[in-house]
């Protein structure tokens, strides 16, 4: 069963994936293309991301909203933490799920139909 992505463990995500492309990791022009195809295989129920997809749409509507518009006027600084923390956790979050979807991706295509994998 797939892990759930902790706060914490989206930051780290975010620094590595913005030097995995120096290291031969994924740069982050692909994991940005591979987004379209995340989302088309947890439509299709092929690939189990809808709660992470879930969650990372909700970080997006919150970070959008005019709602969250309110804590900025009363609190200035304070309420613009609020959105600066969401941001890094989305990114990081994404960056985390675009990587585990290519890792996903490169062992389906490497399955034979018909044969049973260990």
């Amino acid at each position: 069963m797939a892990k759930t992505l902790k706060r914490g463990a989206a930051f780290v995500a975010l620094a590595r994936a913005l030097t995995a492309g120096a290291r031969g990791g994924p740069t982050i022009g692909k994991r940005v293309g591979a987004l379209p195809r995340m989302i088309a295989a947890t439509a299709r129920g092929q690939y189990d991301g809808g709660l992470r997809l879930a969650m990372m749409t909700a970080a997006t509507a919150y970070i959008v909203s005019p709602i969250d518009a309110v804590p900025e006027m009363f609190l200035t600084v304070f309420g613009l933490i609020d959105d600066a923390v969401m941001v890094t956790w989305l990114a990081g979050a994404v960056l985390a799920e675009t990587e585990r979807f290519l890792e996903w991706e490169a062992r389906r295509s490497s399955v034979i139909p018909g044969h049973v994998v260990p």
